[in-house]
């Protein structure tokens, strides 16, 4: 008898798929496979399931770490809102957060982005009366890049055989904007750099500034959250906490402190995986959810990794961005907080953002490049249910590995006193940028808490503490090999590394590989 996500589960001598990791990736494919019948394995090495939609609690409070805000889900009939209610079936409800979901703050100078296109168009102009017809271009392009996405993405699923003929012409429409940096394209339409700087104002959410950002992962996320943000009603937990019935209707779980050692590769077929504690646990199909940096660089034999050139593949790709998150407990509820659903994007007066990220890695003194705040209680309806009084508030920046090297391999919670004064600089940096906006909450804090890229590293295992998997540069989407199959037959990947970073990405990968796993189009078989 072992330990499943929420009881005590007797495994079963095989499985018809075993998926590593448990993030959004791993669940959506483990669903969508359930729903076809199979049944799944979900090992996660960490306590808690979920990846970077766990939540985790503390004194008295809970924190949402990865899900913040989630677009497009408002509208019934868009295709994350169908591909949700899907591997959920229909329980995963959600709040919307209002009409203004991100503030670009830059300097002493505010920028909301409105719900709504037309009201998007309408506020930018505005704001930037001389730039109509820029701002118009923008938001053709971010629709055309968009468009162009479908047929990109669809060519992934495809067996090789027919990749290799009809590929070429199904990237192309999208590699044209995805060749492009983000920079590239704005300023084809505008030689305003502040305009420019509002528009990429949401770079945080993809990890990348605007000169080495590919366009289409920027157009990606400005059209996602173009018909505005919602928030999970419950938390994120819900997540987890509505696929997980649909797993288990099948016969699946999901495991929870179930450390994969190695993947079982016999004669160039995956067959299993082979776990820290010794254990050998089999099935038809292996599926990795936890990065190609993770899977070809720690769970592969390293003759198998070197017949089939993985090495070489993973020096085309480097790792996203780490990042350092103060987790705020408040006494006073949200209302009685005055506390906002708009996200605030903080940015330095002066700088573009490449320019800005630059001063800040050469020298942490300067001032953050980005600062974000979200207000996770106020977002979500139910939250006064289940914490009356209480409120919270996470605040991300911007943190390079290497400020914290010097620690790795220390214990959790033990990792010194230089570590802790280091924690304590940045977390008062980011309380000042705060009470900078909002200085009422001052004295209202009761808990205060930051993860560090090693808590990244730790719980997320992600080896530099990255936060987006591989960087979404150009290059990035010209890579052939991040896509569901693998050279090593009933191996596949899932996870954002299939696809793009986020929540949406990874759940969009999750049907990507249950479609080319199981040869169906199953974007069509939800739409039915």
């Amino acid at each position: 008898m072992i330990q499943s996500y929420k009881k005590v589960h007797q495994l079963a001598e095989k499985y018809d798929a075993i998926i590593i990791g448990s993030g959004i990736g791993s669940l959506a494919t483990g669903a969508i496979l359930a729903k076809e019948g199979k049944k799944v394995l979900i090992l996660e090495r960490h306590y808690t399931a979920g990846g970077f939609t766990h939540i985790f609690k503390r004194k008295g409070y809970e924190w949402d770490v990865g899900i913040h805000y989630i677009g497009e889900v408002q509208r019934p009939n868009s295709a994350i809102r169908k591909l949700f209610d899907y591997v959920t079936n229909g329980n995963l409800k959600w709040a919307d957060m209002g009409e203004v979901y991100d503030r670009i703050i830059i300097g002493e100078q505010a920028y909301d982005f409105v719900k709504g296109v037309d009201n998007f168009k309408a506020k930018m102009l505005e704001y930037f009366p001389e730039e109509e017809n820029a701002i118009k271009q923008y938001v053709d392009h971010v629709f055309d890049a968009n468009k162009a996405m479908g047929k990109f993405y669809m060519a992934k699923a495809l067996p090789d055989f027919i990749g290799n003929l009809a590929g070429g012409m199904m990237r192309k429409g999208y590699l044209k904007y995805a060749s492009k940096t983000t920079y590239e394209v704005l300023r084809s339409f505008t030689e305003n750099e502040q305009l420019i700087k509002v528009l990429s104002g949401q770079y945080g959410d993809y990890g990348l500034p605007p000169k080495q950002s590919s366009f289409a992962m920027h157009a990606s996320v400005a059209k996602h959250y173009f018909s505005g943000g919602s928030f999970p009603i419950g938390g994120s937990s819900q997540v987890v906490e509505t696929i997980d019935p649909v797993i288990e209707a099948a016969g699946g779980t999901i495991l929870i402190s179930a450390e994969v050692q190695e993947i079982i590769i016999e004669n160039n077929i995956a067959k299993g995986v082979k776990m820290k504690d010794g254990k050998t646990l089999f099935a038809d199909m292996v599926i990795s959810g936890i990065g190609v940096i993770n899977t070809y660089g720690k769970l592969i034999e390293n003759s198998i990794v070197a017949k089939h050139g993985f090495k070489d593949q993973l020096k085309k790709v480097t790792p996203s961005v780490s990042h350092a998150c103060l987790y705020l407990g408040l006494n006073g509820s949200p209302e009685e907080l005055k506390l906002p659903k708009t996200n605030l994007w903080i940015y330095p007066e002066h700088g573009d953002h490449d320019t800005c990220v630059k001063n800040y890695l050469d020298d942490m003194n300067q001032p953050f490049p980005v600062v974000y705040v979200s207000f996770p209680s106020a977002k979500d309806p139910d939250w006064s249910n289940r914490y009356p009084g209480k409120s919270t508030i996470d605040i991300i920046t911007l943190v390079p590995f290497k400020t914290f090297a010097a620690w790795e391999g220390t214990r959790w919670m033990k990792r010194g006193a230089d570590y802790e004064a280091l924690k304590e600089k940045i977390t008062n940096r980011l309380l000042d940028t705060l009470f900078k906006q909002l200085p009422h909450l001052k004295g209202k804090i009761d808990h205060q808490e930051l993860s560090t890229p090693l808590t990244t590293q730790l719980f997320v295992n992600y080896d530099k503490g990255e936060i987006y998997g591989l960087d979404h540069t150009p290059d990035r989407f010209n890579q052939k090999f991040l896509k569901p199959r693998t050279p090593i037959k009933q191996l596949y990947l899932t996870g954002q590394d299939v696809v793009t970073c986020g929540v949406g990405g990874a759940l969009f990968a999750g049907l990507l590989t249950a479609s080319a796993i199981c040869g169906k189009n199953f974007m069509k078989k939800i739409y039915e």
